[in-house]
């Protein structure tokens, strides 16, 4: 802090330590909610430095004052409830590990956020964005891959973009996926999604990869692995070249999967497997569906897998 002895300063800087160690060793967070954590803590670290204030001593007046300070600089109210559940996460560390007596942000309210419902393709949407991709440029299938692969198992585009060569099982119809915090499901995968898969890595065999990639799926023009970013963009791209004018990202490919199944009477503890929600994977009930179970609902109500059986019927 501005007036703090050089001691204090250090004993401060051991404490953001010993709370990176327990965001990655026991809270199992995924690199980018990591990121985040601490980012929203040296937001209130650099707040209380200016105040003068002892990370200490904070009390809930004073986070009080710096919630109020993210509405006046014009943070989204989704992105200030996201940075105060990141301090009451620091404070709740100071708490369990003897730090301070109270925690004086357990009153500390967060903004009121109305219920905004993401954007849902319908199927023909979904057919006219891949149907606008160019097969015949260098990455046109690849790109048709992406976004099969983001309708038809409904992944997080993170979980895409680490989506490895040794993760596909498709003589059994599985993929392996990497969800948040490291852990792993098994989602079944439409034929329609194996079969751009595979012409996909016919050309993925004459594309150069780096060292450490060669297992990556998708694979960006310079050899590393497709960023999020990237993904974004050949989504966005694609909804402007057909004048879609809805909102979308790859997570509307992912709600699109939901809503379509669940439309098609798939069974709802079914989906939320398939999707991996933590909430879930928690609860007892759901961890013992039968993997074949779950791999018959989305062959018996995925749209891809009617289509594909009413063509070769």
């Amino acid at each position: 802090m501005a007036n703090e002895k050089p001691e204090d300063t250090e004993k401060r800087n051991v404490l953001v330590r010993k709370y990176q160690q327990y965001l990655r060793l026991e809270k199992g967070l995924s690199p980018n909610t990591y990121e985040a954590y601490m980012s929203d803590l040296q937001k209130l670290l650099t707040y209380l430095e200016s105040e003068h204030i002892n990370v200490w001593e904070t009390s809930l007046n004073d986070l009080q004052q710096f919630a109020a300070g993210l509405h006046d600089i014009g943070i989204h109210p989704r992105s200030q409830a996201r940075i105060l559940s990141g301090i009451k996460s620091f404070f709740h560390f100071l708490i369990i590990t003897d730090e301070i007596e109270a925690d004086p942000s357990e009153l500390l309210e967060g903004p009121k956020i109305g219920m905004q419902l993401p954007e849902v393709l319908t199927i023909e949407e979904i057919d006219q964005l891949i149907g606008a991709i160019d097969r015949s440029q260098y990455e046109g299938q690849r790109n048709c891959a992406i976004l099969e692969t983001l309708y038809s198992c409904g992944l997080r585009v993170s979980e895409l973009c680490n989506l490895k060569l040794s993760d596909l099982y498709f003589d059994e119809g599985f993929i392996r996926v990497e969800g948040k915090g490291s852990k792993q499901r098994l989602v079944p995968i439409s034929e329609r999604a194996v079969k751009e898969i595979n012409l996909w890595l016919i050309d993925r065999k004459r594309w150069r990869y780096r060292p450490g990639f060669e297992d990556y799926v998708f694979l960006a023009r310079w050899g590393n692995a497709i960023s999020r970013i990237m993904v974004f963009r050949i989504i966005k791209n694609l909804a402007e070249a057909t004048g879609l004018q809805k909102n979308i990202s790859p997570h509307t490919f992912r709600h699109s999967f939901a809503t379509h199944l669940l439309e098609g009477g798939a069974n709802l503890r079914a989906i939320q497997a398939m999707l991996g929600h933590e909430s879930i994977a928690t609860t007892e009930i759901y961890t013992h569906i039968d993997r074949s179970l779950l791999r018959a609902e989305i062959i018996e109500h995925h749209p891809r897998n009617i289509k594909y059986r009413e063509k070769n019927s």
